[in-house]
């Protein structure tokens, strides 16, 4: 790795400056999707035998959820309309509440309405395919591979991933998160960032694009041009981003820069309003010539697959009509525009605007091509349906979640022990307060939020009193835990802040619990808090004497951290961002 790390949270010298953009002298991009003679004569075959409705609709993908969806009902009929009647290019697959045997069958429903030219189905799978789709393998997300500080990792949680997509039927998985976290109140990046170091963020990038996509999966690179640096959530409103070209190429670029280099075959563009590089004022990069165009394609030399995040976005919906941001996506350079919010309308507009030539027929074809090129590297023209026999054997393998567990338990990171006081060192009389702060109510953050660790914890230390602190806890309530205190020689916290889109309400927790995470601060004896989800935590009560951190908040990540905390594993993991006072690279070893 050995790149120096940059303190991000100060100003850029001059030479900080000019070695940023000395780095960004890009190395020419591969040339995309290379195929076999055959694959290209069946693009070159299709693209000459498409009407002008074939290649609109291609520029769309439609959005679902894997749920078992009956052939009979409304929802299947939307689908199929979508599919034959608009002629979408492909679908992108939310989980939902589905699992994988209803995705992969959902997905061999689309594929047989399809026909001659395959869907290409895309899922966000940040947190491995047992994210969205429970039943396949639960992989840590960014920030945790980031702290184990092996990009081996990365390539493993990528290749394990993109095979059981594959299984599933997926196409695209839209990840790397190649945005730079730099800034700790950023509500929706996060720990989906594998850190706030540019370089490191780029190698990690690259290690899951490779991971992806020698296992036959496109990987896709997000959100270009960077949403690290943001306080706000693009799915409730516009970020700004008013920086010039030279920060651009210092801090948000290098990392898109080397998923480039390391052949990432599509790229993301965010819901940015880059206000120094699109003059247009309110315009985001997704539908911003200047950026996709002239940014993305021009000088950074990609020439792969590019879409747009979500349309129904607030930063968009908000500001442009549904047709009109479809319209103004593809002009501006997409290839796709992701699930517009109207099929129907955004179809008619966009072969309107092909009809006039606001979109020309060179554009089109250019748009289209791409698209054919990755169905055909997929190898989806003569296998587009997943084997559903086999899906049981391929996905939720023993060997992916013992390689998900083994990356969890190099992720979890001791930053502070003041006192010593870890590993743990319990008597079996001793009554220890188990304390439980989230950031949500059930409904919100999860019925599991800290669960898992408390009943590991309580499996090993059966003298544990147990107490739940919500942001909705009573002053009485508070009152009360303040007084126990003093009762238990050793305290443990465990603390979950979740990012999620359409979070509204800031990041963290509330002012309420922070109170009463700082008189635990002064609690006389042994006292460890261990949070999960965002690390910044302790930004807000630095004072705390022992802090670790997991980065995430499903149960593999509470389990990974009890046996950290009781010996049973090292600590090993570094901070991937700076959190308080502890630079990126800290860690201590137990």
């Amino acid at each position: 790795m050995g790149n120096k790390t940059i303190g991000l949270r100060r100003s850029f010298g001059a030479i900080g400056l000019a070695i940023g953009l000395a780095s960004l002298v890009a190395a020419p991009a591969r040339a995309q999707f290379k195929l076999t003679t055959d694959q290209q004569a069946w693009v070159d075959k299709t693209l000459a035998g498409m009407s002008l409705d074939d290649k609109v609709g291609q520029l769309m993908f439609a959005v679902t959820s894997g749920v078992f969806t009956p052939q009979n009902s409304d929802e299947f009929q939307t689908i199929k309309d979508n599919i034959q009647k608009y002629h979408v290019g492909g679908y992108h697959i939310e989980g939902g509440g589905g699992n994988p045997a209803s995705t992969a069958l959902l997905v061999s429903r689309m594929q047989q309405l399809a026909g001659k030219i395959p869907l290409l189905i895309t899922a966000d799978l940040e947190g491995g395919a047992g994210s969205p789709f429970p039943g396949a393998t639960r992989f840590p997300r960014g920030m945790a591979i980031g702290a184990t500080d092996d990009t081996q990792y990365a390539y493993d949680a990528a290749h394990f991933t993109a095979l059981e997509a594959k299984a599933m039927g997926i196409s695209v998985n839209f990840y790397p998160v190649v945005d730079v976290n730099n800034n700790p109140k950023n509500p929706i990046i996060n720990v989906r960032s594998f850190g706030e170091d540019p370089a490191k963020v780029g190698e990690f990038g690259a290690a899951y694009v490779k991971g992806t996509e020698e296992a036959g999966v496109i990987a896709t690179a997000k959100h270009f041009p960077g949403h690290g640096d943001t306080s706000v959530d693009s799915h409730l409103e516009l970020p700004v981003l008013d920086f010039d070209r030279a920060r651009l190429n210092l801090i948000e670029l290098p990392p898109f820069e080397a998923a480039i280099r390391a052949g990432v075959d599509a790229v993301m563009v965010g819901h940015i309003d880059l206000a120094q590089i699109e003059k247009t004022p309110g315009l985001p990069a997704s539908l911003s010539p200047a950026v996709i165009t002239g940014l993305l394609r021009n000088d950074l030399g990609f020439k792969g697959l590019v879409f747009t995040d979500g349309l129904p976005m607030h930063a968009i919906t908000e500001h442009f009509g549904a047709a009109q941001a479809v319209v103004m996506a593809i002009e501006a350079g997409a290839d796709v525009a992701l699930e517009p919010a109207d099929i129907p309308k955004s179809f008619e507009a966009l072969k309107a605007a092909a009809n006039k030539g606001d979109i020309s027929q060179e554009r089109l074809d250019a748009s289209v091509r791409r698209l054919l090129e990755a169905k055909a590297w997929e190898g989806l023209p003569s296998h587009a349906t997943p084997d559903l026999s086999a899906l049981d054997t391929l996905v939720g393998t023993h060997e992916a979640r013992q390689k998900a567990e083994e990356i969890m338990d190099h992720a979890v990171t001791l930053v502070k022990d003041d006192q010593h006081a870890i590993p743990l060192k319990l008597d079996s009389s001793e009554d220890v307060l188990l304390l439980n702060f989230t950031d949500a109510g059930s409904g919100e953050a999860g019925d599991s939020a800290g669960e898992t660790f408390r009943d590991e914890f309580v499996r090993r230390h059966p003298q544990t009193v147990y107490v739940n602190v919500p942001p909705t806890a009573s002053d009485d309530e508070l009152d009360l835990i303040e007084r126990l205190l003093p009762r238990y020689h050793t305290v443990v916290v465990s603390t979950t802040v979740r990012i999620g889109a359409y979070k509204r309400g800031g990041l963290g927790l509330n002012e309420t619990q922070l109170y009463l995470l700082r008189e635990v601060s002064r609690h006389d004896g042994p006292t460890v808090v261990a949070s999960f989800g965002s690390p910044y935590v302790l930004d807000d009560v630095p004072d705390l004497p022992g802090y670790a951190a997991a980065y995430e908040t499903y149960p593999g990540a509470e389990a990974a951290m009890v046996r950290a905390l009781f010996g049973e594993i090292p600590f090993q993991g570094k901070l991937p961002v700076t959190v308080s006072t502890f630079p990126v690279g800290s860690g201590l070893k137990r």
